[in-house]
């Protein structure tokens, strides 16, 4: 029987986060919830506490952390509340946690992953915005503080599931030719590039085949979380920009391959339930169920592919050329979306403007070397400030 796993999991009412608790409850001999935090949706996280029973909760602010606190004590419970960035950093490293489910959407995550990391925690990477900000700063974390880093986006866990356990010594030495990321397009892979120009916040969240949160659905939109996926599986494979192809293939069902240099192709396929990943790095080296129902093939009947079109998804384009200049450029492309992004979804902008403002901002301002985490924040902080200017004077009306 393997030792009971104690397990922080970081936006724990978001999708990741409840599919992540729904695979712990599945095996309660194996894993058992240290610390769950949320950031706006308290009510749930309070649900969540009543279940769970966590050691530990983490919100926005004090005075939420008040509030919660004062309500699980009224209902008997013993969870300790606690608020803000250093409390979740807080949770992340703390002694008695072997695992965390990195699972906060956006730069906000940045520092309590990288907490994890620090202490040398299993990390089960859902924030890829984490890694696209820090990356060379991340992956030397990992390397000193000995720490497992585990890829919980499908696409990336597919990949890692079809390389060599070697392959940190590099990609051509285990005969790794490339990496093929599969993308479904998401709801406009049909959509004329003229037609884009009007649609809604509720079409760009209307995914075809993944049930995610509103800013994920429209990155799938844009294919922008593909372009941040792209950057992510540079970092955590060693890879070249070159070497890493983006494939569309509507039925996700293929979630990533890894091209051999003999000519073998490996693929790792599923139905699209994050289950599937979040068991296999909870679990890893080991298997555990998941909860998700077999892949019926002769339901499937076909699998098709096509390329992306650049002209249609200019993110993914403008994601490529932020991973090939380094440096600043993936945190400003990150922190940019993240604005342009949000003013969408409260219409303020169209959803073609969400790569317009992007590209002013990384035209703006050149890509410089971040040789620390305060020039990462700096980026991010200045390309939010760009993307805020292009707002005000209404340069994408």
């Amino acid at each position: 029987m393997s030792q009971l796993q104690r397990i922080t999991v970081l936006g724990a009412t978001g999708s990741i986060g409840l599919s992540t608790l729904d695979v712990i409850a599945r095996h309660p001999s194996r894993y058992q919830v240290f610390a769950l935090s949320a950031f706006s949706r308290v009510a749930e996280l309070e649900a969540l506490c009543l279940i769970h029973q966590p050691r530990f909760a983490v919100v926005a602010d004090a005075t939420a952390a008040r509030d919660l606190q004062q309500r699980l004590q009224a209902g008997g419970q013993t969870t300790r509340v606690l608020f803000g960035e250093p409390g979740l950093c807080e949770v992340s490293a703390h002694a008695e946690v072997d695992a965390v489910m990195a699972a906060i959407v956006g730069a906000a995550g940045l520092k309590p992953t990288l907490a994890a990391v620090e202490a040398g925690k299993k990390v089960l990477l859902a924030n890829k915005e984490a890694l696209v900000m820090s990356g060379a700063l991340f992956m030397r974390a990992v390397r000193q503080s000995g720490a497992v880093l585990l890829p919980i986006d499908s696409e990336h866990n597919a990949i890692f599931q079809c390389l060599p356990h070697d392959y940190a010594r590099g990609l051509a030495p285990v005969g790794v030719r490339r990496i093929l990321l599969t993308a479904s397009g998401g709801p406009f892979r049909e959509t004329s590039s003229e037609a884009l120009h009007a649609v809604t916040p509720e079409q760009a969240c209307a995914h075809p085949n993944w049930s995610m949160g509103r800013k994920i659905s429209v990155d799938s939109a844009s294919m922008m979380n593909k372009g941040l996926e792209l950057i992510e599986a540079c970092w955590l494979f060693d890879a070249r920009p070159e070497q890493v192809e983006v494939v569309i293939h509507p039925q996700s069902v293929i979630h990533s391959l890894v091209d051999y240099v003999d000519g073998s192709m490996l693929a790792q396929l599923g139905n699209p339930d994050m289950r599937t990943p979040i068991a296999h790095a909870l679990a890893w080296p080991e298997r555990i169920d998941s909860g998700v129902a077999p892949l019926d093939l002769l339901t499937v009947a076909r699998l098709d592919f096509q390329a992306p079109d650049d002209a249609r998804f200019p993110c993914l384009r403008l994601a490529r050329e932020a991973a090939e200049a380094g440096g600043s450029a993936p945190a400003m492309l990150n922190a940019a979306n993240e604005v342009a992004v949000a003013a969408f979804l409260e219409r303020r902008i169209r959803f073609t403007d969400i790569a317009r403002i992007i590209d002013g901002v990384l035209e703006a301002e050149p890509a410089v070397a971040v040789e620390c985490l305060d020039a990462v924040l700096e980026a991010d902080r200045r390309a939010r400030e760009l993307a805020g200017q292009w707002l005000n004077r209404g340069e994408v009306a």
